[in-house]
């Protein structure tokens, strides 16, 4: 597999995971409700980690899209 095509899995899996963070979220703020403290501070469950696991894997998607477009951040 060369650099690219690896690259293409890996973004391809990134939105995939992304999407069905997404998913689980929804569901469980429609059948829990989601307080702001839930959101930002909860050591349990689905929301424990949910923003930084999320935003990493976020970044590295945008990462890999640099990547395979060839263009750098500047931040």
């Amino acid at each position: 597999m060369s650099d690219k095509e690896a690259l293409m899995k890996e973004k391809s899996e990134l939105i995939q995971k992304l999407l069905d963070m997404q998913k689980q979220f929804i569901e469980y703020e429609h059948e829990h409700g989601i307080s702001g403290k839930d959101y930002w501070a909860s050591k349990d469950g689905l929301l424990a980690d949910y923003r930084e696991k999320f935003n990493e894997m976020a970044q590295r998607l945008v990462d890999v899209s640099h990547e395979l477009v060839g263009s750098a951040r500047n931040y």
